[in-house]
């Protein structure tokens, strides 16, 4: 496996000073790798190597795959995701490296967790580095050169940094301590969300029905025409798709996008949501919790994301009889249309069998471009039956 660390110089000391105001004597710069969805880091753990998503979301250490054996669990650990809390196990960290070079590992915890990350990115990842292992340090996310960048604070004060406002922005993190970045969202009604820079979150954008709701962008009670499910930590929740207008994102106007939607409350009133990787890979980002300024720099063309049409049938593995078993079907999407059920079990998409495929990678096989068409083997009381459904964009206006 390729370091991704390809300059050790410095390195021991980026971490080793430790603590709100930790610096560097020199710029310290470490690759990563970029899928669709997430940002990938290797690094050696507990004498393990590991290949690991960078979640700026977590506020922790690590949560590593329970396959790899990083040590014996000692204690838990109470996480929250979007909508519930669970237990997980946790492992002290007794070492760990980037690039061959130790770091220091004061109070740091793996937390073991089954994660199957490697099927949901395209490439080998065992789970996740989380903010609190860079946290205190002036940190550069260069998504145009796909590295990390740590700046000596004598070389970079982004208090000092003029945006013009057009391509370059300067923002206020709002007060709610040292574990996350918390910013402000405005809608056009000029009403205001409280959304995480979360570079763990795949979506462009998630929050909650009920937040849209407290702030005026949609109908009390209302429901939405097309549902589907997505995954978080805790697993399988409804959730739906939004095209959003005219908001203000971390200061920046961003006219339209489409966000995901979770149709359940918050697990936390200390947030609304997360801002994800589909609208942050547009940006170099600057952070400076000491400072609790943020810079982003825009090196893309259109901060507009796109979302592929499919067609409205959302299928999780019934361990206990080894299939696939469809658990929502879209009211009014092609598959409703054509008669498929919830509680049918999916076969086989194109030709492809699914038994050992996860959600995510059942999910990519059928979403497709608008109008194109795909091949679904559904059964139903031991009876097969064949469907070819043409795909549809299936995202929700504002009502």
């Amino acid at each position: 496996m390729k370091a991704i660390l390809t300059s050790t110089c410095a390195l021991g000391a980026l971490i080793l000073a430790s603590g709100a105001s930790a610096d560097l004597k020199e710029k310290v710069e470490v690759p990563f790798r970029v899928t669709e969805s997430a940002m990938l880091v290797d690094a050696v753990v507990n004498g393990r190597p590991v290949s690991l998503m960078f979640d700026s979301g977590f506020s922790g250490s690590f949560v590593i795959d329970s396959t790899v054996n990083v040590g014996q669990a000692t204690g838990t650990i109470t996480l929250r995701d979007f909508v519930r809390e669970f237990q997980a196990p946790t492992v002290p960290v007794k070492s760990l490296a980037f690039g061959g070079k130790k770091l220091d590992i004061s109070e740091m915890t793996i937390v073991k967790q089954d994660m199957g990350l490697t099927s949901s990115y395209g490439q080998r990842c065992d789970g996740i580095m989380g903010f609190e292992v860079i946290k205190d340090f002036v940190v550069e996310i260069n998504f145009q050169q796909k590295k990390f960048i740590f700046h000596p604070r004598s070389q970079m004060d982004i208090t000092k940094k003029t945006p013009d406002n057009k391509r370059t922005f300067l923002s206020k993190m709002l007060p709610k301590g040292n574990n996350s970045i918390e910013m402000s969202v405005g809608a056009a009604n000029g009403e205001k969300m409280t959304l995480a820079l979360d570079t763990g979150n795949g979506f462009y954008a998630t929050t909650h029905k009920d937040v849209l709701e407290r702030v005026g962008l949609w109908k009390m009670g209302a429901k939405p025409k097309y549902q589907k499910l997505s995954f978080v930590a805790s697993g399988a929740v409804n959730s739906w798709d939004v095209t959003m207008k005219d908001l203000t994102i971390y200061g920046i106007p961003v006219p339209e996008s489409v966000w995901n939607i979770i149709d359940l409350p918050a697990s936390s009133a200390e947030g609304d949501g997360t801002i994800g990787f589909q609208f942050l890979k547009n940006f170099n980002i600057i952070f400076d919790i000491v400072q609790r300024r943020v810079w982003m720099e825009q090196w893309t063309e259109s901060l507009k994301n796109e979302v592929e049409a499919n067609v409205g049938l959302y299928a999780i593995h019934d361990q206990a009889r080894g299939r696939m078993r469809i658990a929502l079907v879209t009211p009014e999407s092609p598959a409703a249309k054509a008669g498929i059920k919830a509680g049918d079990d999916l076969l086989g998409v194109d030709g492809k069998e699914l038994t050992i495929m996860t959600f995510d990678q059942v999910q990519k096989l059928l979403q497709g471009a608008v109008g194109s068409k795909v091949s679904v083997a559904i059964s139903r009381g031991g009876s097969l039956m064949r469907f070819e459904l043409t795909r549809e964009l299936l995202v929700n206006s504002l009502n």
